[in-house]
């Protein structure tokens, strides 16, 4: 039975307020811990930023496309061909995020923002020996010693310290270089998310969630932080991992294998990968298998020169509250950091994730009436059941953001740190209708405007 249309706008806006009262009170809540100094470490909670209304000379760009991508992004979106709806994607991706970067000026926004004492360049001039690096990294995870890492680099795998000294070593070092390589390369979830989506099956979603990718208000933290660039290379191992061929699996395996090496927090997107195994038409034995040895191939390479992922992770673990985190309440930020996702995701992602949720229920009571009906009826029925990729990506994203919530080891900086799984909550706005689907893109907007002008991020 179809249910009446406005049923569902009034479920939508009712988890519109459901987001709202949750902000609010992580706004409230944050406000009073600061001034009880109770050790959230973050000023603007349930951001990691500052109050400071601001403007710059990237406001009136950053309006200006805001406004053209609302009103004609969805059309264009159905209408251009493939190959340059995707181009028009990753360019207009590019413009808004150096547009909101430019808000905070050229030098504080984009060519200053990587060069703090905690960044990953801090360390870059300190590595003349990339294996000699590499066999002793672990060493260096650990606080208080005299050689030990800076925050972001002990934080992460090694392989996220090798990308900025790649850089540098081709010619391209110093802020400017890697704030633009943060910008040009994380725009590409925008190519790499509906890629996946027409690989499995899923065009007309492809096209409907490119214009939100557009105007991520997480944009605001792509440019410039390295997790854009993390958010890139899991969107493309994903996409190639959903495209057909023998060796595309395998490829996109490799940089899953890369992902997992760039953030520890990655090893949670296995989810994604298993999920878009399942949603594959077919060879799915095969890409699992393929997948699994590109992955095996990257991780055999960092053992051969003396990191072992294990390690590091354990070192981690201990790194992380030797700082803020011991301070920092998990009780406030296990709810609070909901919150602040929902400003980097934007305020459509609860609702549209909401629609995901009958359409799945009845998929898998369909897997399961075909699993009791026998074995023909089980291969006739898709592994997803009656729901597809924009079921069940978003899906896997939530509970893969829920893992890594409970956690424990992401308290704060979740707007920054969960962009390589908000962009895949997203999927979900192909679930809504077609004629609400401009306002909530207005409200993405306007969402990132408002953060980006009333506080100082920090990356």
């Amino acid at each position: 039975m179809t249910r009446h249309p406005t049923a569902g706008r009034r479920r939508d806006l009712t988890v519109l307020a459901v987001e709202a009262a949750l902000l609010a009170a992580a706004v409230a809540v944050g406000a009073v811990l600061n001034h009880r100094d109770a050790g959230l470490h973050a000023d603007a909670a349930p951001l990691y930023a500052t109050w400071r209304p601001h403007a710059g000379w990237g406001t009136l760009p950053a309006v200006l496309l805001a406004a053209g991508v609302v009103a004609r992004g969805p059309h264009l979106a159905r209408r251009l061909s493939w190959p340059r709806l995707l181009a028009a994607g990753w360019l207009a991706t590019v413009a808004w995020t150096l547009s909101l970067a430019l808000v905070d000026g050229w030098r504080a926004g984009l060519t200053e923002r990587l060069t703090v004492q905690a960044e990953y360049l801090h360390e870059v001039p300190r590595v003349r020996d990339v294996p000699a690096m590499l066999a002793g990294f672990t060493e260096r995870i650990l606080d208080f010693r005299p050689d030990s890492w800076s925050t972001h680099t002990a934080g992460h795998p090694p392989g996220a310290l090798l990308v900025f000294v790649g850089l540098d070593r081709i010619g391209l070092g110093g802020g400017a270089a890697a704030a633009l390589a943060c910008v040009l390369v994380g725009a590409t979830v925008s190519v790499s998310v509906p890629v996946t989506l027409r690989a499995l099956g899923a065009e007309p979603a492809a096209r409907a969630v490119l214009p939100f990718l557009v105007l991520l208000p997480g944009a605001v933290w792509v440019g410039a932080s390295a997790d854009g660039i993390f958010a890139a290379v899991l969107a493309a191992g994903l996409a190639l991992l959903a495209r057909p061929g023998r060796w595309a699996p395998g490829v996109g395996g490799l940089l899953l294998g890369v992902a997992l090496h760039l953030s520890y927090g990655l090893v949670l997107a296995g989810l994604l990968a298993l999920t878009v195994l399942a949603l594959r038409a077919a060879d799915r034995v095969r890409a699992l298998l393929t997948a699994g040895l590109g992955v095996a191939v990257v991780t055999a390479g960092f053992v051969g020169y003396g990191f072992w992922w294990l390690d590091g992770y354990h070192l981690v673990v201990r790194r992380y509250y030797q700082g803020w985190a011991a301070d920092r309440p998990y009780a406030y930020w296990v709810w609070a950091n909901l919150a602040a996702l929902l400003l980097s995701a934007g305020p459509v992602a609860g609702p549209a994730l909401a629609r995901t949720l009958r359409p799945a229920l009845a998929g898998a009571r369909a897997r399961l009436a075909a699993l009791t009906r026998g074995p023909a009826r089980t291969a006739a029925l898709s592994p997803a059941g009656t729901a597809g990729p924009a079921v069940w990506l978003p899906l896997a994203a939530a509970l893969t953001v829920a893992a890594a919530d409970l956690s424990g080891l992401s308290k704060a900086e979740g707007e920054r740190i969960w962009l390589p799984f908000a962009v895949w909550l997203l999927v979900a706005v192909a679930r809504l209708p077609a004629g609400d689907r401009r306002w909530w893109l207005a409200g993405q907007a306007v969402t990132a405007l408002a953060v980006n002008h009333l506080l100082w991020t920090v990356s």
